[in-house]
């Protein structure tokens, strides 16, 4: 069964250590570059907030997840303001094409449902619009295209209200 497990110092190196293929880094930050923003977002102590975990089946750790609320980088598009992102999702490649990214979105849905930052009327994401599995896999879970792009990417959301 899928979880999800915040950062710590007990996993941090191994999420470091996960990896996706060749051809996919072009549409995932490496998860350093994740940390890092998500240092940068809790320590500037903005009313913006970010969730990185781990995702773990069993106890086997199989992905990164990042979730943000608010506007938490420079630039972020309106949609932000009070609504949660799913910021950043990504598989190691020993674990794809096992249903696991579909687990993972479900999960986050559910933790954005607690409201841990209070009410927000959406839940959203971006993808490049050359990324088909993100596309496929994120319509799966009920978010659609908002026909807005944030910097070259596809926006796509999810009510939160219905």
């Amino acid at each position: 069964m899928l979880k999800l497990e915040a950062v710590n110092g007990d996993n941090i190196w191994d999420i470091l250590n996960l990896d996706v293929f060749e051809e996919q880094k072009e549409f995932v930050a490496n998860n350093a570059v994740s940390l890092s923003e998500a240092y940068l977002v809790l320590k500037e102590q903005t009313e913006a907030q970010v969730f990185p975990f781990g995702i773990y089946d069993s106890n086997t750790l199989i992905g990164f997840m990042m979730i943000g609320y608010g506007k938490c980088w420079q630039g972020a598009i309106d949609l932000a303001d009070e609504n949660y992102n799913l910021w950043r999702l990504m598989i190691d490649k020993k674990y794809q094409q096992k249903g696991y990214g579909k687990q993972a979105v479900e999960l986050a849905i559910q933790f954005v449902k607690r409201l841990p930052c209070g009410p927000a009327k959406y839940f959203w994401l971006s993808y490049e619009p050359e990324n088909q599995v993100a596309r496929s896999l994120y319509s799966s879970c009920r978010f659609y295209e908002t026909g807005e792009l944030d910097h070259d990417e596809l926006i796509a959301k999810l009510d939160l209200e219905n």
